[in-house]
């Protein structure tokens, strides 16, 4: 039987209308919108315990340096910990930890800075354990806080 003279039923179609393929376009590229801000928030998120790490490990070496010689400032030889070595021996992940501020024979602020895809975030401790975050970006769902860190978006004091 000619190909012309075959009932419609029984020919079969190769490949994808336009209307099939544009289909599967926005069902993509709605997935795609969803997907990437939570993405992107997650990727943040991991990045900002980096932060708490690099602090507490500081804050661990600022009470050993206090324990040795009953100051936080430098004592004779003793550096402290927040002079000591290069800013990449202080850096966790995207954050760079120092002192905010000189560290006097009693007291102490630590401030981790972020930098890349956390860049903006600002954490602090001091010698007493008071946390705090400050600076931010506006806009991302993070706010700002001055007696704990703000990890998590949408976390509040």
């Amino acid at each position: 039987m000619p190909k012309s003279a075959m009932p419609s039923s029984a020919r079969h179609s190769h490949g994808f209308t336009l209307i099939e393929l544009m289909i599967s376009v926005a069902i993509i590229a709605i997935l795609a919108a969803v997907a990437m801000p939570v993405y992107t928030d997650y990727v943040r998120r991991s990045r900002l315990a980096d932060a708490s790490t690099g602090l507490a490990t500081m804050r661990a070496q600022m009470e050993r340096h206090f324990q040795d010689n009953r100051t936080y400032a430098t004592s004779g030889t003793f550096t402290t910990p927040c002079s000591a070595g290069a800013d990449s021996t202080r850096t966790f992940g995207n954050f760079v930890v120092s002192c905010d501020g000189t560290p006097d024979t009693t007291t102490f602020t630590l401030k981790a800075v972020g930098t890349g895809p956390v860049a903006g975030f600002t954490y602090k401790i001091n010698q007493s354990d008071v946390r705090s975050t400050f600076a931010v970006p506006s806009g991302i769902g993070y706010s700002t806080c001055e007696t704990s860190w703000i990890l998590k978006k949408g976390a509040t004091c």
